[in-house]
């Protein structure tokens, strides 16, 4: 161990090292960061993809969704979330998982489709509303103005892949002792509160659909179904960030989207 003399006798060589390593050193640190972030998991990774998204106007960023068929497993963890974040009822599913069996027993296979909203870049939901009810938004969320909607249900033909649903305003628990409270607890899809506790009242009566829990974003908070995918199958993000996970996914030749034949330019695409 060197004494307090022989220390400071070597301090100038020392800190001419240092210095001369300093800019080697940065750049190996700024490496290391962003291999941290890839290493941390998708989940924090899709979490500093979003928090850069939020950060610029909604005009430069495009949200998108990747589902990795091949991680799937069809427990429908992503559909479940989906309810109790949106309080949808009966008949109304924003992300329904589609099961698909070949073969016979014993030699069955069976393969899992979760069907979110594909947030078109030509809607035909859109084109097909007589009360101009959906929208979308400047970052390409297509999503119901529930003021608007009249419940006529033309969208329902006009979309390719069955996505908008009509809120009857029925409860899972009716027909038992007592409906119970948190079927009509308030909702705040696209930012506005919402009970959902009055037949006629939006959104009751109206047509509903995904909306890529645009509630949700603006807190820079991923989708519920993003976060509780037990098999991390399904990634959100920027499609115009170079740098995200999702821009990433969306190069690769795996990449298949529903019905790309209906001319609709989906953005949410899946991973065969």
């Amino acid at each position: 161990m060197k004494n307090r003399r022989e220390f400071l006798k070597d301090a100038p060589s020392a800190m001419l090292a240092v210095l001369g390593l300093t800019t080697v050193a940065a750049v190996a640190v700024k490496a290391a960061d962003a291999a941290d972030a890839k290493a941390s998991g998708p989940i924090d990774r899709m979490r500093a993809d979003l928090q850069r998204a939020m950060a610029k106007p909604a005009n430069q960023r495009r949200w998108a969704m990747a589902i990795d068929l091949r991680k799937c497993v069809g427990c429908e963890a992503c559909t479940v979330a989906c309810r109790s974040e949106n309080k949808t009822g009966p008949g109304v599913a924003y992300r329904p998982v589609l099961v698909e069996s070949k073969g016979t027993f014993p030699a069955i296979q069976r393969t899992y489709t979760p069907r979110p909203c594909m947030h078109c870049e030509n809607p035909k939901c859109l084109k097909a509303c007589p009360a101009s009810a959906i929208k979308k938004t400047a970052d390409g969320i297509v999503y119901v103005d529930y003021e608007s909607c009249v419940g006529v249900k033309a969208c329902i033909p006009a979309c390719p892949y069955g996505v908008p649903r009509f809120d009857e305003g029925g409860y899972f628990t009716d027909n038992t002792p007592a409906v119970q409270a948190y079927e009509k607890a308030a909702a705040y899809e696209m930012g506005v509160k919402r009970p959902r506790n009055m037949v006629g009242k939006a959104p009751m009566g109206r047509m509903r659909k995904c909306h890529y829990c645009f509630h949700r974003l603006q807190s820079e908070v991923l989708p519920a179904c993003t976060t509780t995918c037990i098999g991390h199958a399904t990634f959100f993000g920027d499609l115009k960030d170079k740098q995200s996970l999702i821009y990433e996914l969306s190069r690769s030749p795996r990449v298949r989207r529903l019905k790309e034949s209906a001319g609709t330019k989906p953005t949410t695409f899946y991973l065969v």
